[in-house]
């Protein structure tokens, strides 16, 4: 299993990173988690435009979906002819919020996408396990654990400290989590967890590596979220960036 992060930036593009999207690989399937703005560029830099092949929405915030807007252009007019549609999981009401940003008249998008509303459980995406469950936000999100070949990968979205977090990370080999906020402010409850947070929720789910993601490049600064980190979790820590590829 091979995860490469295409975009990493919290709430709005960064300087040098889209907004949120995975692209997680094993056995030739392509798994797309989050498809964040400005993401579909970074796509065509290390998959074919038309190789994903199934596409994984946990919230419906633009800076976790947007692009998925702009990828009806891409399915729908290619020259080679129709493509079949792409499943997507995703909270209820996806697919109107996609067509609605897609056109005015808010065209359907059912010629593109099959969507499968996302609920707590496991489920088989190709050659994955994926387990979703609710977390700590103020729309419906879901956090992410996919599973292959005895290897975990557990994707935080964006949530404030639960116990559903602590699940869909127990043990994992890779613990993709936000890092939104920063430690010792008075930061808004039930939104985003801080560096501290992330690496105590590390702690807790006896996890292998801990990789920091959705950080505000303009808001936070880098250097003390992984310090704060750190005095939290004694296992490596590591900053995502753009094109950053993890061999599970």
């Amino acid at each position: 299993m091979r995860l490469t992060v295409l975009g990493c930036a919290g709430s709005f593009p960064g300087p040098e990173s889209a907004c949120s999207a995975y692209l997680v690989e094993a056995q030739g399937f392509r798994l797309l988690i989050d498809f964040g703005s400005g993401s579909l560029s970074a796509l065509q830099r290390y998959a074919d435009l038309n190789s994903v092949d199934a596409i994984v929405i946990t919230h419906l915030h633009c800076d976790h979906m947007l692009d998925a807007c702009a990828y009806v252009v891409v399915r729908r007019y290619d020259p080679s002819g129709p493509r079949p549609p792409v499943p997507v999981y995703a909270p209820l009401g996806a697919a109107e919020r996609i067509a609605g940003a897609y056109s005015s008249e808010a065209e359907p998008v059912d010629d593109v996408y099959t969507f499968y509303g996302l609920e707590p459980g496991t489920f088989p995406i190709g050659p994955f396990a994926v387990t979703v469950d609710r977390v700590n936000h103020p729309i419906e999100t879901y956090g992410v654990r996919v599973e292959h070949g005895g290897r975990v990968l557990a994707y935080s979205s964006d949530t404030a400290p639960c116990e559903a977090l602590l699940r869909l990370a127990q043990n994992a080999d890779l613990f993709l989590c936000e890092a939104s906020y920063l430690d010792g402010v008075d930061n808004p409850p039930d939104l985003h967890l801080t560096g501290g947070e992330a690496g105590e929720a590390a702690t807790k789910a006896e996890v292998g590596k801990l990789l920091l993601t959705h950080l505000v490049p303009a808001w936070v600064s880098e250097a003390s979220t992984v310090e704060a980190a750190c005095a939290a979790y004694e296992g490596p820590v590591e900053v995502v960036r753009p094109g950053s590829r993890y061999d599970l």
